[in-house]
Parts: structure tokens; sequence; C-alpha cells
């Protein structure tokens, strides 16, 4: 029998009843990406300042967030703790997660 190991995310959450996994095998997101890239149309990056996280992953953010009535601060603390809800949205154990206090990133900033 084989141990898992404390990285492997994907064996610990296999078998699991995840709702959000159902959820993103439904819904095809991305037909919302060419809408979503034109209203929020980034600048350049020229004149410096923090680069913008990727748009879909700030949709899928704000579909966790909606679905679960939860407040930003909520909202982060449970994308870095949850590993269903990082597989939902495609994060690694050490990808970067966009905090509640950056201006504009959720739905209550």
């Amino acid at each position: 029998m084989k141990r898992s190991g404390l990285f492997d995310v994907e064996e610990r959450l296999s078998g699991l009843s995840d709702q959000l996994e159902a959820f993103s095998r439904t819904v095809d997101f991305e037909v919302f990406r060419p809408e979503l890239d034109k209203a929020l149309a980034y600048a350049d990056g020229s004149k410096g300042g923090r680069s913008p996280f990727y748009s879909m992953l700030m949709f899928r953010i704000l579909v966790i967030q909606t679905l679960n009535t939860l407040s930003d601060e909520r909202t982060e603390y449970l994308i870095n703790d949850c590993l269903p809800f990082m597989r939902f949205l495609s994060l690694e154990l050490s990808d970067r997660v966009p905090d509640a206090k950056r201006s504009g990133c959720f739905v209550n900033a």
C-alpha cells in the first residue's frame, strides 16, 4: 500500500464529493474570457505598480465568494486553507493568492 505524501493534493481529494469540481465541469468558464479581458483592459504596466492577477482567477474567486456568501477576509483565508478551493482556482500550494486588502480585488473591496 502506497503512503500518501503531504503534498499529494489530488490523491487526498479523489473520491470526495466536491461541489466546486462538479460546478467546474458543468460551466465552461472560458466563454467569459473575452468579456472579462475587454471589461478589465489592464494597463500595459509601463508606469509600474503591481501586476494584475489573471482575470479568470479573479472571476472564479468572485464565484466562490458569491456562492458561499463570504467576506473578503474569509475568502482569502479559505483560498489559502481549503484544497477544493485551490483546485477550483487551479492554484498550487506555492502559488500567490490575492489578498483581501488589495484595492478592487474582491467584491467587497
